[in-house]
């Protein structure tokens, strides 16, 4: 029997918290929106911090908080009134990438363990005996690692507690610090701000030096070559191997992902792992996961480097994902009440999510919320509500999805 490690998932908000601790997870990992590198889609304040915290803890489960973006003398200035007014929350660990950062927090905050980010492009033993030297209490190994090189540190430092990614969108460039961003359009992806330009279309020319001025376009695919943008990272078929080489934490990548992402990745990965501590996870329970997997919005999969494969050709074909299945609601209300995310038609047959179950329904009826009956509704307005007749009611938080 393998002891389990945390399942630690993202939150860009106090919904979506909620959501991921409800499937799953152990712990969440939270950020106010000036600090962090998904800042387009972090959603809270100091108030909403607290109150994530207290709903963790509340549940015997843990809030971490990221302070990782690369800090410019600017973002000096309010960093440690900050870092001290979210440590009065009782934060379970603070997630640090800049030495700068990381000072400030020891200085201030003593007492809060620090969690060194994936950021810090953690990949050798030394470098883990200096930050354990140092005071850190965690460090999210950088993803360029394979798993007898973490097999490797955790053996000669076993005190240090390690966590690694095991799904998710990665970033071609080295742990994800890029300067491609800020080159081609001005804005920093190692301060929250990053385009994503390695995901962009490009068309590629060559031109010989003896002939300038003659262009000869290099094509991949009809939509150009896509030569920078990543496969999405899916781990769950390897747990056994990766628990045994003495991870700490399997930490899940999307801080801006729907309630629809963070249900399907914590369930079926704190599934796995149920199945793992009980000696049971067999073949088909392994594809059947990878299935479940399969219905998310996705790229083409990897498991990048811990078996040393992403030399085979890890980056995706073309900027589009894949998409079988769309998530067209989530339960919010009884009598069986929905946030509309996708259209919806009487005679749908859906398949229901809950954090134990999988049903299948077909949709018997709709109507608005004055009780007028629908054919069909459409998300229109944001948070679009309409109530929806199935066979049984079932309890908030349950997400709706159907095949397309």
């Amino acid at each position: 029997m393998i002891k389990a490690p945390e399942l630690i998932l993202p939150g860009g908000d106090l919904e979506r918290v909620q959501i991921a601790f409800e499937y799953g997870a152990d712990a969440v990992y939270v950020g106010l929106n000036k600090y962090s590198l998904r800042k387009a889609e972090v959603r809270f304040d100091l108030a909403e911090i607290s109150e994530a915290i207290s709903y963790a803890h509340k549940l015997n489960k843990r809030l971490f908080v990221t302070f990782n973006i690369f800090a410019h003398n600017e973002h000096l200035k309010d960093l440690e009134s900050d870092i001290k007014k979210v440590s009065s929350f009782s934060p379970d660990a603070f997630i640090i990438s800049d030495p700068g950062v990381f000072a400030i927090a020891q200085r201030v905050i003593p007492k809060i363990p620090i969690h060194l980010s994936t950021q810090a492009n953690t990949v050798n033993i030394e470098s883990v005996k200096f930050w354990k030297k140092n005071g850190v209490k965690r460090i999210v190994l950088a993803r360029e690692l394979s798993l007898d090189e973490i097999k490797q540190i955790h053996k000669s430092v076993p005190e240090m507690e390690l966590e690694i990614f095991v799904h998710g969108a990665m970033c071609i460039s080295y742990s994800g610090r890029c300067l491609l961003s800020s080159y081609m359009s001005g804005r920093s992806a190692n301060l929250g701000k990053c385009a994503q330009p390695c995901r962009w279309e490009y068309k590629m020319y060559l031109e010989e030096k003896m002939r300038p001025g003659q262009f000869h376009q290099i094509e991949e695919s009809e939509s150009g070559t896509n030569i920078m943008g990543s496969k999405d990272l899916r781990l769950i078929r390897h747990l056994p191997e990766i628990l045994d080489s003495g991870v700490t934490g399997l930490k899940i990548e999307g801080r801006n992902k729907s309630e629809y992402y963070l249900a399907t990745t914590a369930r079926a990965y704190k599934e796995a792992l149920l199945l793992i501590k009980n000696g049971e996870y067999r073949e088909k329970d392994k594809k059947n996961l990878e299935i479940e997997l399969e219905k998310l919005n996705h790229r083409e999969y990897t498991t990048g480097f811990i078996f040393n494969d992403a030399k085979l050709g890890e980056t995706s074909d073309n900027r589009n994902q894949k998409n079988s299945w769309e998530y067209v609601g989530i339960i919010v209300d009884k009598n069986n009440i929905i946030t509309v995310k996708n259209k919806l038609i009487v005679g749908d047959i859906i398949e229901i999510l809950t954090p134990s179950e999988l049903h299948q329904e077909e949709i018997l009826g709709l109507s608005d919320m004055n009780n007028h009956g629908l054919n069909e509704i459409n998300p229109g307005t944001k948070n679009q509500k309409a109530v929806v007749k199935l066979s049984r009611l079932y309890p908030i938080n349950s997400i709706l999805r159907k095949k397309l």
